[in-house]
């Protein structure tokens, strides 16, 4: 008698069959540095260095990389986030000690002043540079000079051609040697260099009691805050009070 199969009867089972497991993934094999998988995606983001101290300071003493898990009570969070505030404290005090020093440097900060000629597009205002010429020659130039400045530069700035002549020839130049070895004077000339008021920089200091004037030629680009530095150190002049003399 034929042996009788144990599933005869059965119904067929509907469910599907259980998938066999997956094996462990395997790093590639051409990329050795890449990121764990199971690490956390924060980790994978940039730190902070206090952070970045933290995570080396765990992974040291456990002998595992990667972070560490730790509650707000963890000695070393606490050790990190007083590290953050001294570095912000610190950070606020040399903010302070730099301006101390601006301001020791400089003195106080001159205001901003709307200029029309501060534009990308704007263009200077010529009317004014020929008004601020005519007061460096009444005045400035008793002690100052503008050694980089030729007669040629006022032309199409603040003079014509004809006028700028005319200005170089009412001034007297020291020129020579001549056939004979000696200076001579004759007229200035548009190539000529606008005369300084002192021969050499001893006679500028004998004259104004050890005090050297500065040169006007770069002058809004050696002071800081340039052009409203000038400007706010003409209109800064004021009488006196009543009982002293200046």
């Amino acid at each position: 008698m034929p042996a009788r199969c144990p599933n005869r009867g059965r119904k067929p089972s509907l469910s599907t069959p259980k998938k066999k497991p997956d094996s462990p993934s395997l790093p590639h094999k051409n990329n050795t540095h890449a990121p764990n998988q199971h690490q956390p995606a924060q980790a994978l983001l940039p730190l902070s260095w206090a952070a970045a101290a933290s995570l080396a300071t765990d992974a040291s003493s456990s002998g595992r990389a990667g972070p560490v898990s730790a509650d707000a009570s963890s000695p070393l969070r606490w050790l990190a986030g007083a590290a953050g505030a001294l570095a912000g404290a610190a950070a606020a005090s040399s903010l302070l000690a730099a301006s101390a020093d601006h301001e020791g440097e400089h003195g106080l900060e001159a205001p901003s002043y709307p200029w029309t000629h501060s534009g990308a597009f704007d263009a200077f205002d010529h009317g004014a540079i020929r008004r601020g010429f005519q007061v460096y020659t009444q005045v400035c130039a008793a002690c100052h000079s503008l050694q980089y400045v030729h007669y040629r530069d006022l032309v199409g700035v603040a003079y014509s051609e004809e006028e700028a002549k005319a200005i170089a020839a009412d001034v007297e130049m020291t020129d020579g040697p001549n056939d004979e070895g000696e200076s001579f004077e004759r007229p200035g000339r548009l190539a000529d260099v606008l005369p300084s008021p002192y021969a050499n920089e001893q006679a500028a200091r004998y004259a104004n009691g050890g005090a050297y004037p500065p040169d006007l030629s770069l002058i809004t680009n050696a002071r800081h805050n340039g052009q409203n530095y000038v400007f706010s150190l003409l209109q800064g002049y004021r009488e006196p009070p009543a009982g002293i003399s200046s």
